[in-house]
């Protein structure tokens, strides 16, 4: 960017050059909105305001102006006491008065501290009841407002001492520098404390107004501070500490969604974490259970159970012969036909028994934004049966052919005679892709009539790798092998709307069914109804901590539009996506 003119032979102040700077800078705005932004931002009072200021006290710095006297205070409580006993003068009897208003008086002991550069606290004199052979002690002041003072205590079992058990990183204790984990605690207010309960204290300071003095024992060892690296990860649960007995601190616990970005302040507790709200411009930390601990209570708490597979008749139960639109469908078993193989999905170690031993708490995340030339994020749809996900993937081919593309499955079949190797499907023999199952080479598969039939890895890589965004709806359980730093998937559920508003919407829908090699399609009834929504339920309740999107397919055309949108923002905008994926 060029440098700004200013006009010859003129040397602008900066409060010029900042009422300059929107219309210099103008031809430099390729957007609207940044131009607006900018209009805005140096155009705040507040801003010019602060510029005066600056301005002015550089030009007192240059001429470095002495304080004619520094004890202003005491020549005006000198003259008010020689004018209170002359005559009733209208003029003095005003300056009597404005001599002895509150902010007159304050002015002027601001002018004498300035004057003297006395810029030094006034610490509280020291107790006189000290005894010579006690412990070191440090007398702390800190006036407390309405913020929480930002440290808990607890008593030591053993000598029975009341100490500070923590800090909380940005709060009052922690910014004052003068508390420290491991200080013991003696007096507060004058009240000793040896012989109180934490939570008696805790009232005491509950109740206590104004400045709060401490008598405290110094830790042995007072480590300095150090700074620690910026570490910020995903809440993959909600948290309420209202709700939690464990927490030593309710008031200090940080509540949370789940989907919320945390950045952890301090580690140094293995139970309970320090965290703050990424981008929260308050810098005071709250308690959250951490890791270990909530993995701890989770596995506690929950029994294993499985989820269960989508109870569907036989009319619906495998779906890969099924074209619709120049696409398939995805290859799915019902727990009928699972029956009639024993080789469907994958090893047990790669199925949702294994998945259940994943216990959901935090994920560590950093910002992500893809580069230009870089690969599309693979985009990741999940639903039970019927919800939609085959229209949405139709529109969305529809609406961009060049931009959006789904695999080719492979399968052993034999070819007929109006397909194309490569077109409908990638046809090889039973025994290579026996081999290909052997070596993990395929996302989904299962056996029909005696053929396979399966998604390919190498298959989600090819549409990658023409720079097109693949459309791929998997089994739930499937998601998390399909998250890798080479995939990175944007995962999308799609759930269905109340029974009642699906009664209304799918009235006149039709269900694919299987009960006949035809696969002719049946009105929906009740029952199709209530295993869609439940499905979903247990869909959400064990996978719904991988979802980066929920779209509810109230309307299929709004929830196009959603859809569309939320893809839009992933190739354009930065996501929080787990650091696994940019450190590979």
């Amino acid at each position: 960017m060029p440098a700004l003119a200013t006009g010859a032979g003129h040397e602008p102040g900066l409060y010029e050059l900042l009422a300059a700077l929107p219309s210099q800078l103008q031809p430099h705005v390729s957007r609207p909105e940044d131009n607006t932004f900018l209009q805005d931002m140096f155009g705040e009072r507040s801003l010019h305001s602060l510029v005066k200021i600056h301005e002015r006290l550089q030009h007192f710095e240059k001429s470095k102006p002495v304080p004619v006297q520094d004890n202003a205070t005491t020549l005006a409580h000198e003259l008010s006491e020689e004018l209170e006993g002359k005559s009733a003068n209208e003029e003095i009897k005003e300056l009597l008065k404005l001599l002895t208003k509150l902010h007159i008086e304050s002015l002027l002991k601001v002018h004498d501290t300035v004057a003297l550069k006395n810029y030094d606290p006034e610490l509280p004199p020291l107790p006189d009841d000290i005894d010579d052979d006690e412990d070191s002690v440090k007398i702390i002041r800190l006036v407390k407002n309405k913020e929480p003072l930002g440290a808990t205590i607890m008593r030591d079992d053993h000598t029975g001492a009341i100490l500070v058990a923590r800090i909380m990183r940005g709060g009052a204790a922690d910014r004052s520098g003068l508390i420290h984990v491991g200080d013991e605690l003696k007096e507060v207010n004058g009240i000793p404390v040896e012989d109180k309960k934490p939570e008696e204290i805790i009232r005491i300071l509950a109740q206590s107004q104004g400045a709060i003095t401490f008598k405290v024992v110094p830790a042995v060892k007072e480590e300095a501070p150090t700074k620690e690296p910026k570490v910020f990860v995903k809440a993959l649960f909600d948290y309420d500490p209202k709700n939690d007995n464990a927490i030593p601190c309710k008031e200090a616990g940080l509540a949370f969604k789940k989907g919320t970005i945390l950045q952890i302040m301090s580690q140094d507790d293995a139970t309970w974490w320090q965290a703050k709200f990424e981008g929260d411009a308050n810098p005071r930390a709250g308690l959250i259970p951490s890791k270990q601990f909530q993995e701890r209570r989770f596995a506690m708490r929950r029994p294993v159970a499985t989820l269960p597979f989508q109870r569907t008749s036989s009319r619906r139960s495998y779906d890969v012969a099924v074209e619709f639109a120049g696409f398939r469908r995805s290859f799915r078993l019902s727990r009928r036909d699972k029956k009639k193989t024993n080789k469907s999905m994958y090893e047990c170690k790669k199925s949702e028994i294994y998945d259940t031993a994943d216990v959901p708490t935090y994920e560590e995340v950093t910002p992500y934004s893809r580069q230009s030339g870089a690969k599309h994020r693979l985009v990741v749809l999940v639903g039970p049966t019927s919800v939609g996900l085959n229209e949405l993937k139709r529109k969305l081919l529809i609406s961009d052919p060049q931009h959006f593309s789904v695999t080719i499955p492979h399968t052993s079949r034999a070819k007929r005679n109006q397909e194309s190797d490569g077109v409908e499907y990638h046809f090889i023999s039973k025994s290579l892709f026996e081999t290909d199952i052997q070596n993990n080479k395929f996302i989904e598969f299962g056996e029909y009539k005696g053929n396979y039939y399966g998604t390919s890895l190498d298959s989600i890589r090819s549409v990658l790798s023409k720079n097109k965004v693949c459309l791929l709806d998997v089994q739930p359980h499937m998601i998390k092998h399909l998250r890798t730093a080479e995939f990175k998937p944007f995962v999308v559920f799609v759930k269905p709307p109340t029974i009642e508003k699906l009664r209304e919407t799918r009235k006149n829908g039709r269900v694919i069914s299987s009960k006949d090699d035809k696969g002719s399609a049946k009105p929906f009834t009740e029952e199709d109804f209530e295993e869609m929504v439940n499905t979903a339920q247990s869909i959400e309740l064990q996978h719904g901590h991988l979802f980066e999107k929920v779209i509810v397919n109230d309307d299929l055309s709004t929830a196009f539009g959603e859809l569309r949108l939320a893809l839009k923002k992933v190739e354009m905008e930065t996501h929080w996506v787990p650091v696994s994926w940019t450190h590979s």
